[in-house]
């Protein structure tokens, strides 16, 4: 047997999405204040009643009645109680049944008014024990110890002023505490047996919304590494491509030669601009970073990079002191490539015509070590906009690889980059 009204649910973690759970199409099943948990739009409807309500509701009025009767059976057997005070326990017993119906509404108002109509009569001993059971179903402990203290401190009270005709005196007032002691216990397990259903629940609904928002966290990180991606691959070719289209702009009248070697850049960095993107978009479509069949940029590239820097009009200056760049883990390399582009493409964009120098250090022990810096740029250079998400990404990156990325200003004007990375050996 059980209840309806509202339980004390546990302390919640974070806020359960609204919405039905499976079980709340079988709604008729649960008690209403465990259906009104997995439906939340019964929460208005606290007045309505399951199938499930109201078979137990029955069964709890069959079963005051029944034991009723057999308790007015034993009081008009019973020597000890006269015809009058027969009839009139009889009474108060059919009322107790009858308020039985009401033990939804005031579950601790019951059992109370259960106390002295108990000592009065027999025949409420099942609405007695109906009421004490409902407590314990519906309230705290502190006030089924109390009402029920109170049932079982009238016991002796009761058997004192209507002796058993058939059990003695210490006998009959064992049972009774028996019996009470018995319908309390089952009470309380029919409530923590409903508290672990909703926790159950409440648990359920959280897994279910921390996994969502794992799944929300992890595209978005997948979406800045894409981010962070597209800026490092393409910002160097695409600084390249407007460098010398400048120049092919402010001097139509260069020598053919120069001409034909910036047209010749322009096009060999759009190639190379259209290689990454197609690198960058086969990752996004097969997941696989070598899906386009490149090979991903490691410190041995460096060269490469700058020989292109050089090509463009830089003027670079690399110190690799690294023994063996091969030698180095592809992850730390491509970290160091992917800076050292950075820092070339910043340089070429902020400081045009100064000469920007690259050194790389370390070993396995010491980690590895690249700086990039230029000191202030000859003359003039117009105001260049900037965003300063090229540094920022940096930065994570080296975060994520476990290093650091420090860059400030230089006192002579210039800037300076430099960062550390973890080489495990």
């Amino acid at each position: 047997m059980s209840g309806t009204d509202p339980t004390r649910r546990p302390e919640p973690g974070p806020e359960p999405a609204p919405g039905r759970t499976p079980l709340a199409g079988n709604a008729w099943a649960l008690p209403s204040a465990v259906a009104r948990e997995f439906d939340p739009g019964r929460a208005g409807r606290t007045s309505r009643r399951t199938a499930r309500d109201w078979f137990t509701d029955f069964g709890c009025f069959l079963a005051a009645v029944l034991i009723g009767m057999i308790g007015a059976d034993a009081v008009s057997a019973n020597p000890h109680v006269s015809p009058a005070a027969a009839e009139l326990d009889q009474v108060v017993g059919a009322l107790a049944c009858a308020a039985v119906w009401l033990r939804r509404r005031w579950p601790l108002g019951f059992a109370l008014a259960m106390v002295p109509v108990s000592l009065i009569s027999d025949t409420a001993g099942g609405a007695s024990a109906v009421a004490l059971f409902t407590l314990a179903v519906h309230r705290p402990f502190r006030y089924v110890a109390w009402a029920g203290g109170a049932s079982i401190a009238t016991l002796p009270l009761v058997y004192r002023l209507r002796p058993d005709a058939d059990m003695p005196y210490g006998v009959a007032i064992g049972f009774g505490v028996v019996v009470s002691a018995a319908v309390i216990g089952w009470g309380m397990f029919v409530r923590s047996r409903r508290e672990l259903l909703v926790s159950l629940r409440d648990r359920a609904v959280r897994a279910e919304n921390e996994a969502a928002l794992r799944a929300e966290q992890a595209q978005r990180l997948a979406r800045e590494d894409i981010a962070r991606e597209m800026h490092d691959v393409l910002a160097h070719r695409l600084t390249l491509l407007s460098v010398h289209a400048g120049a092919l702009e402010f001097r139509p009248d260069a020598p053919r030669a120069e001409i034909a070697r910036a047209a010749g850049v322009i096009r060999e960095s759009a190639h190379e601009a259209l290689q990454d993107l197609r690198q960058v978009i086969g990752v996004l479509r097969g997941g696989d970073a070598d899906a386009s069949g490149r090979p991903q940029p490691t410190l041995t590239a460096l060269d490469t990079l700058v020989a292109e820097s050089r090509e463009a009009g830089m003027k670079v200056v690399l110190d690799n002191r690294v023994p063996d760049p091969a030698a180095v883990p592809a992850a730390l390399g491509r970290t160091a490539y992917r800076i050292a582009q950075e820092g070339l493409t910043n340089a070429r964009k902020h400081a045009p015509g100064a000469e920007v120098t690259v050194a790389v250090t370390g070993t396995p022990d010491e980690g590895l070590t690249l700086s990039v810096r230029n000191p202030a740029p000859p003359g003039d250079v117009p105001h260049v906009p900037g965003s300063g998400q090229g540094l920022i990404g940096l930065a994570e990156r080296a975060s994520l690889a476990g290093g650091r990325l420090d860059h400030a200003p230089g006192p002579d004007g210039g800037f300076h980059l430099e960062a550390w990375l973890p080489w495990a050996p």
